[in-house]
């Protein structure tokens, strides 16, 4: 089964608008599991902190600067995938400067929790929607 696979730590972000709507993205043609929906963030990279890599990750991919005292902690993914088992931490936010814009993803989207199921997702964030459906 997973035996063996190497653990991949991948930090991800609910960035939560006024209205109580989280900005989704769509992964890049080119990339693994292109065209999915997912939340914003990325891989940590080696003696980074999760926070820190969630920061870095969202001023390249959305434009935005992330204080580290905005981002609360809510609740993880564990999946393992064919090659390796992902860890994904997922964070809160509702506080950034700057205006959100697409750097590298296909399209950007801001969504109410009921509208998920509309858009398919990496099965690793699947499990997220649910929690963040209850918050919000």
């Amino acid at each position: 089964m997973s035996e063996g696979l190497k653990t991949v730590l991948v930090v991800a972000v609910a960035l939560i608008d006024a209205d109580g709507r989280v900005l989704i993205a769509q992964r890049p043609e080119g990339k693994q599991l292109a065209g999915l929906w997912e939340f914003p963030g990325g891989k940590v990279d080696p003696g980074e902190r999760p926070e820190q890599a969630l920061i870095r990750e969202l001023k390249e991919e959305l434009g935005i600067d992330v204080q580290e005292s905005c981002l609360a902690p809510f609740v993880f993914a564990s999946h393992a995938y064919e090659t390796f088992h992902l860890l994904m931490p997922l964070y809160l936010c509702r506080r950034w400067s700057g205006q959100v814009v697409r750097k590298e993803h296909a399209a950007l989207k801001w969504v109410r929790p009921n509208q998920f199921s509309d858009y398919p997702m990496p099965p690793a964030d699947e499990p997220l929607v649910a929690w963040l459906r209850d918050l919000l």
